[in-house]
């Protein structure tokens, strides 16, 4: 089972994006009961295709994995708060800063978004920061969770908003996989990357300071839409591989352990 996995900004985010940053009046309009009242109802958003349609292309729905032994250790050594019935865990040594951030990020969504903080805390079991090798954030099946990249937790130039909305599309994956459209299926990854990255600007545009975030995720919503091999399982396995090497380095193993996991990872491939 693929995890998914938040994009947030394409390989040429030096560029500047054709596309202007959505009016949060527009949002706060017309729109956004129709996009809620399609959502609830199971529909795809983009092109206003049904829930059913997508659902056709998917794989049928398969029990979900169980965690790995790895990630089973790394849960246990957790030091973990429960949130109005949601586990939120983080690897971190004291005082952790992430905890009380995902903390503030979820009362946030309290706040401003009463129909999303429910789905966050019914479609979720566990929100986590631990260490992700291909994404800030990501969801993963076999746990149920929103897992959340520590790196991209404890930067200084990552907001509130930002934590808040990528949490919001992480439980809009886990909402998909409920209704059995999950991530191994790559012709079907772009569609659903879309409908939670449109869950993300509706969130957003509620926010009283998310005009900045908006404008990323509208940015990254229309690259998603037009590079749909981004979303291919060789380029997945890529950035996993470099993600896997960045992380290990953040961790201070030494060149040489590297070298070796690379050539053991060869070998087992088989090329």
């Amino acid at each position: 089972m693929l995890r998914s996995e938040t994009v947030c900004a394409s390989p040429n985010a030096g560029q500047k994006s054709l596309l202007h940053k959505p009016s949060t009046s527009y949002f706060n309009g017309r729109l956004r009961p129709c996009l809620d009242w399609a959502m609830m109802k199971g529909w795809r958003l983009q092109h206003l295709e049904t829930h059913r349609d997508l659902r056709r292309s998917a794989f049928v729905r398969k029990p979900a994995p169980k965690p790995t032994v790895i990630d089973r250790l790394a849960l246990w050594m957790s030091t973990s708060r429960t949130v109005d019935g949601l586990w939120v865990g983080s690897t971190e040594s004291k005082p952790q800063p992430c905890l009380r951030r995902v903390e503030d990020a979820l009362q946030l969504i309290k706040r401003h978004d009463a129909l999303h903080y429910s789905r966050v805390i019914h479609n979720l079991e566990r929100i986590w920061v631990y260490l992700i090798p291909n994404a800030r954030a990501a969801y993963y099946p076999s746990m149920n969770s929103c897992v959340l990249d520590r790196r991209f937790v404890l930067l200084e130039t990552t907001t509130l908003e930002q934590i808040a909305s990528d949490i919001v599309h992480e439980a809009t994956h886990a909402r998909l996989e409920r209704w059995g459209i999950g991530y191994d299926d790559e012709k079907t990854r772009t569609r659903v990357e879309a409908i939670c990255l449109r869950r993300q600007l509706n969130f957003v545009g509620k926010l009283p300071h998310g005009d900045p975030v908006q404008g990323e995720i509208a940015r990254t919503l229309e690259w998603c839409v037009s590079n749909p091999d981004y979303f291919s399982n060789v380029s997945l396995q890529q950035r996993t591989d470099q993600g896997q090497v960045e992380a290990a380095r953040y961790l201070g193993t030494p060149d040489w352990f590297i070298r070796l996991m690379l050539k053991t990872r060869k070998v087992f491939r088989g090329f």
